[in-house]
């Protein structure tokens, strides 16, 4: 798995779990939105922690948590 495709899927898992909006996380952690939308839209393939965390922030959760996956482990795929 990609990198940006596990980072996506382990945002929907949370959201879904805590029953929470992307941009509503994003902006409870203190930045726009915009940012995480590109991501999960394939605008962009590089996304920066700060946006990472930001969104954990607004969901209540650590980096850890949220990198606190196997997935995370396993080889990128080309």
């Amino acid at each position: 798995m990609r990198l940006n495709d596990a980072i996506i899927k382990r945002i929907k898992e949370i959201c879904k779990d805590k029953k929470i909006k992307v941009g509503g996380a994003t902006v409870s952690g203190g930045k726009s939105p915009s940012a995480i939308y590109d991501l999960m839209k394939g605008r962009t393939q590089c996304s920066k922690v700060s946006t990472i965390k930001s969104f954990c922030e607004g969901a209540g959760i650590t980096l850890s948590e949220f990198f606190d996956r196997d997935y995370f482990n396993e080889p990128e795929e080309e």
